[in-house]
């Protein structure tokens, strides 16, 4: 009888824990860009499945500016209780310590890696700007060599891995290649499909639409094999430059000083409600991939992408305008 009622009450305890170890009241979801893109796909249903699994709702507070970085200062000063999130692409995290003189935070110090929501690459994508007879990456190659006046690609911003593609494309190719940074995705995709801008790299979550209409044609996927939402697409590395491979992953982030049990808690209701079905097909849509990692390994993967990083700027010699 005593053994029985130890393993129940162990077995309560056990039930307990993930509530005890959450905030008490509303979250605020702390987000670097504006409403309406990949954020908003991936956290809007999300928060609607935590409402009541992780505090009493999770509130979406957009602070938008300098590519992510203001979120991130604001929620390093928070009360490190679980109450306030951050949402950054991993790029916020990994590529802009490398680039930037003077960031306000540390990504390896002053944040817990709570949970990973999604997994996305890139697209090398073709807009009406360029000949229609401009079918792969070695037609763009050679048409980059016969034009390089107008051998321009548009990225979303300065610094962004995206830019970073361009130039590893450019060096591995011996082609010179051009960035034209813009203030965000929209401005870059309206002058894709004007004409203005012969081609660009993406977020394929961004173009799949467009591509999928054939209003634009994705030329390589930038994953290390090709994505099974543009399966007919090749990667660049099948494409004759293996050493470029880049994808990214949208996280939630918790001030350091959170308790573990916190971050554990917000952890397991995030992939708890990930794994649903209609979850699934909201990702599968959209050009996501799914990313089932502990907080553990979450970190993990942090910490290796940082390094990453590093390597890859020094490589291009990339210097930042500030």
């Amino acid at each position: 009888m005593i053994r029985r009622r130890s393993l129940a009450a162990l077995a309560a305890a056990l039930a307990a824990a993930p509530a005890a170890a959450q905030p008490r009241g509303n979250v605020w979801l702390v987000l670097g860009f504006p409403p309406g893109g990949l954020g908003d796909i991936v956290s809007r249903p999300l928060t609607e499945r935590l409402r009541g699994r992780y505090g009493t709702a999770i509130l979406m507070d957009h602070r938008v500016g300098a590519g992510g970085r203001l979120a991130a200062e604001h929620v390093r000063r928070a009360a490190p209780d679980g109450s306030v999130i951050l949402q950054v692409p991993g790029s916020v995290m990994t590529v802009y310590p490398h680039i930037y003189r003077s960031l306000r935070y540390d990504p390896l110090a002053d944040f817990a890696p709570a949970v990973a929501l999604c997994g996305y690459t890139y697209s090398l994508t073709a807009g009406p700007g360029l000949p229609a007879s401009v079918r792969s990456l070695a037609d763009l190659l050679a048409w980059a060599r016969a034009h390089p006046d107008r051998a321009s690609y548009g990225v979303p911003s300065a610094g962004s891995p995206m830019h970073f593609a361009g130039m590893m494309l450019s060096r591995a190719s011996g082609v010179p290649l051009s960035a034209v940074p813009y203030r965000g995705g929209a401005p870059l995709l309206q002058d894709l499909l004007g004409g203005q801008l012969p081609f660009s790299f993406n977020v394929l979550t961004e173009v799949l639409p467009m591509v999928r209409e054939g209003r634009l044609r994705s030329l390589a996927v930038l994953s290390a094999t090709r994505s099974p939402h543009l399966p007919e697409v090749p990667s660049l590395a099948e494409q004759g430059f293996p050493g470029i491979a880049l994808e990214d992953r949208l996280g939630w982030y918790l001030p350091a000083a959170t308790p573990p049990a916190v971050v554990e808690a917000l952890n397991a209701a995030v992939r708890d409600a990930l794994r649903a079905p209609d979850y699934r097909d909201i990702l599968a849509r959209n050009g996501l991939s799914e990313v089932d990692l502990p907080a553990a390994g979450f970190a993990a993967l942090l910490r290796a992408e940082h390094a990453r990083w590093g390597e890859i700027v020094r490589e291009t010699g990339f210097t930042p305008d500030e």
